[in-house]
């Protein structure tokens, strides 16, 4: 095409990174793609040595394997087990190139993504930009406490976490000892109850032989879930499993009750529970998170983009939305699908073979979600499967649980650091990574001075 005949639109002698992002010159149609993913990863795999120019925009340098973010930060891996460079994983991919930029708008009219680092154009653009923790307009929360969208996240989480429990052991305040062990998760999903179980493990089995000052009994874990179960997208068995496997381990499980303030010491609820912590850990919900250019009409509840049954966005001739991001409406989806791993995967593999066809001028099938099954683990041995109509729970779930993850992680390096680590933590429940690397800091620019609680503290605590 005429405009790829040109380095995205502008003379090869006349590129800078002010103007334009260098690309390979190329007469092939070339298809951008904004986010390495799930989703994306598996469009590129789809795409790779076929005959399109393909680009993939990220603002990091690797892709994330997000299921996994709560072992890092609760000290069980170390952060490169989970991620991978894509520039390794493009190895041997001729026909795809890897740019780190960070897209801030879309210019439609004419073709054109402008990047913190410069711009180019396209024939296909696909957004698979994913989505970002969702504090509902909480502005205390969000200054106060920590979301688990990143895997900068989770070593922030890993990091106050011991942090604070140093501090407890320095400090002869019983009250500030108080808050400084104990730990509330907002969110009964996958990633809350996961990260749930993970802390009571650390609880009941490292913080007796790390911290013999004080008994494992001082740190109490609260999860707290605005529904009447948990895991809410899984099975009624599933929920109940679940609650009773936490319980087990002396997790506080608060059903049908939410956060709405924190001011970084004290937790109050909308029941009018106050809980003293320092530790906030918020998984209870995620947003669209993309650039500026689509037209807000296309934007559905979520921040989600608006989606035909080709993945194309609502409203654009040559733009399509992958992953979390997107939302097929229908009538058998009248929220879209749902936003994990297999529904991303499924859409980057379908708009693959549908952008070949396209280029081809050949009819495409419209994309339908193959449900494969969900999974939770609890801390080890622990786990809750739902695999169409067989529904079970315990060592096997847990089992496949582990299967499942390993074969899903990128690059065999990190598949055998992931397996070393959950061997060792099987026979011994021994994690080897608690270790402070960097201060966790509050960003003071951003946290305003708060008044103390008005109610006296609720001590839910069980000394």
């Amino acid at each position: 095409m005429k405009q790829n005949q040109m380095l995205n639109g502008i003379d090869d002698h006349t590129c800078k990174v002010t103007e334009a992002i260098c690309l390979p010159n190329s007469r092939l149609p070339r298809v951008v793609i904004v986010g390495g993913g799930f989703a994306g990863l598996a469009l590129v795999e789809g795409l790779k040595n076929k005959d399109v120019q393909v680009v993939l925009i990220d603002r990091n340098n690797f892709h994330q394997f997000q299921p996994l973010f709560y072992q890092v930060a609760t000290s069980g891996l170390e952060p490169d087990s989970i991620v991978f460079p894509f520039r390794k994983q493009i190895k041997g991919y001729k026909n795809v190139s890897f740019r780190l930029a960070e897209v801030k708008e879309i210019q439609a009219s004419t073709n054109t993504v402008i990047t913190d680092k410069g711009k180019l154009t396209y024939d296909y653009l696909v957004l698979a930009t994913g989505t970002k923790t969702n504090f509902f307009g909480m502005e205390e929360v969000e200054r106060n406490s920590l979301g688990m969208k990143d895997i900068r996240d989770s070593l922030n989480i890993r990091h106050m976490m011991l942090q604070n429990l140093e501090q407890a052991a320095i400090t002869c305040d019983d009250e500030e000892r108080d808050a400084l062990t104990n730990f509330v998760i907002v969110g009964g999903g996958p990633a809350g109850v996961e990260m749930a179980g993970a802390l009571a493990e650390f609880c009941k089995y490292i913080l007796p032989k790390d911290y013999p000052e004080y008994p494992s009994s001082i740190m109490n874990i609260y999860l707290v879930e605005a529904m009447d179960e948990l895991l809410m997208a899984m099975s009624d068995k599933a929920s109940s499993k679940t609650l009773t496997y936490l319980e087990n381990l002396n997790v506080k499980v608060l059903l049908k009750e939410s956060v709405s303030n924190y001011d970084g010491r004290v937790v109050n609820t909308k029941s009018g529970k106050t809980i003293l912590a320092k530790n906030l850990i918020w998984t209870a919900g995620v947003k669209g998170d993309f650039p500026k250019g689509i037209d807000e009409r296309h934007v559905v509840k979520g921040n989600r983009l608006k989606t035909d049954a080709h993945l194309k966005v609502d409203g654009q001739e040559n733009i399509y939305a992958i992953g979390d991001i997107a939302a097929l409406i229908s009538e058998e989806t009248p929220k879209g699908h749902p936003q994990v791993a297999q529904a991303a995967m499924q859409q980057g593999k379908h708009l693959a073979k549908m952008l070949l066809n396209n280029i081809r001028s050949k009819s495409s099938e419209p994309f339908i979600y193959k449900d494969k099954g969900s999974l939770a683990t609890v801390g080890k041995r622990r786990a809750v499967a739902d695999l169409g109509k067989l529904k079970f729970a315990g060592y096997f779930a847990w089992l496949l649980w582990s299967i499942v993850h390993l074969m899903s992680i990128s690059g065999f390096r990190n598949k055998l650091l992931v397996g070393f680590n959950w061997a060792v933590s099987y026979f011994s429940y021994e994690k080897s990574n608690r270790v402070i690397i960097r201060n966790f800091k509050v960003d003071k620019d951003k946290k305003k001075v708060h008044k103390k609680a008005s109610q006296p503290v609720e001590q839910i605590k069980s000394n």
